[in-house]
């Protein structure tokens, strides 16, 4: 499998914008590939790449569709896409962020995106992971993952931003609102959001929890985003807090955020931990190939104030062993599908 990108599209200075698997091979000319496996997890034996256009099997659209909008180059990404349709060649772009951009349609042209409402997808949007660093690694110096043995009542565990204030929900409200009128008269091409607070959101379904008695809860809620810390995030105390409590849970409630989708489910499937998966029409990676409802506890978003009860029954469905076989099982997922080396692979595979 040959891959081609336009290296003249790739701008240094919007480099957060870059499609995410030439992060790690648009480098220094000093960048090693032992420096690159550490990194990112990728070597350049993984990938084939190709300087030719027409001797490529899928080419990658460099920047992300948010970058060629904002720069006003969307006319650029639209003809590099048509010029590969000319040569029948698939082009596979990224839609960023929280909220992503209205992207044109092109029967050539696949999209990737975390975010998004799956019922709203069309036939060429797939979901993509959040990518994270491994967790057990970084923080555990570990390779393997901290198996919790079988009890009778599952140990739920959560750790971050949860805000059951009404004036706080109203003021969520009120700014996706108005983010979704500049999209609606035509001043900004983020996709329009659902009216929700999501903090609050969360913190009802926390709330269910702990008044469960069906279920065990080990909850830290912050009024704020990683508690407010903005610097040195990663080496902050409340970090080491986030994932202590990952180790020390069976399963992790997993709610949206700002954007449609978790990071958390992430770090909890590479933890080998459990997900609630609180459905608000989200689109979960490569669910052509996986059965998200054998991985996770599926809650649907009408059913949340159920959620202690789905739980136990899905606990309860499981012998010891499988408890144990379904903690290995997701951090194995994680590594072989969801890491960025893993997925590409994959989906690279299917083309």
């Amino acid at each position: 499998m040959k891959l081609y990108y336009p290296k003249s599209h790739y701008s240094k200075a919007h480099r957060g914008l870059l499609f995410p698997l030439l992060k790690p091979f648009i480098k220094g000319s000093g960048f090693t590939d032992e420096q690159r496996l550490v990194s990112y997890g990728v070597s350049e034996e993984d990938f084939e790449f190709t300087e030719v256009l027409e001797e490529a099997d899928v080419v990658i659209l460099t920047m992300t569709w948010n970058y060629y909008v904002k720069t006003k180059q969307e006319a650029l990404a639209i003809a590099f896409v048509k010029e590969c349709a000319a040569l029948k060649i698939k082009v596979i772009g990224f839609n960023a962020g929280d909220f992503g951009v209205r992207i044109p349609y092109f029967k050539n042209l696949i999209v990737l995106r975390p975010s998004g409402y799956k019922s709203k997808f069309t036939e060429n949007e797939y979901a993509l992971p959040a990518f994270i660093a491994d967790p057990l690694k970084k923080y555990f110096a570990s390779d393997t993952i901290f198996e919790r043995p079988y009890q009778s009542r599952a140990v739920i565990g959560f750790c971050g931003q949860a805000n059951d204030a009404r004036l706080n929900a109203v003021k969520e409200v009120l700014n996706t609102f108005l983010r979704n009128l500049k999209n609606t008269i035509g001043r900004s091409k983020n996709q329009s959001q659902q009216l929700l607070s999501t903090s609050f959101l969360r913190a009802s379904v926390l709330k269910t929890l702990q008044k469960s008695e069906v279920v065990a809860t080990n909850f830290i809620v912050r009024k704020k985003y990683r508690a407010g810390v903005t610097q040195n995030k990663e080496t902050h105390k409340t970090t080491f807090e986030f994932y202590e409590n990952l180790k020390d849970s069976d399963y992790v409630v997993c709610v949206r955020g700002a954007g449609n989708f978790s990071v958390r489910f992430y770090e909890a499937m590479a933890m080998g931990r459990i997900p609630i998966f609180i459905n608000t029409d989200c689109a979960l990676p490569l669910d052509n190939q996986i059965d998200w409802k054998k991985q996770v506890v599926w809650v649907e978003y009408k059913e949340r104030d159920q959620v202690g009860l789905k739980v136990k029954q899905f606990h309860d469905s499981l012998s010891k062993e499988d408890f144990i076989d379904l903690q290995i099982e997701n951090r194995k997922l994680w590594e072989e599908r969801l890491t960025l080396s893993g997925f590409f692979k994959t989906i690279f595979n299917d083309q």
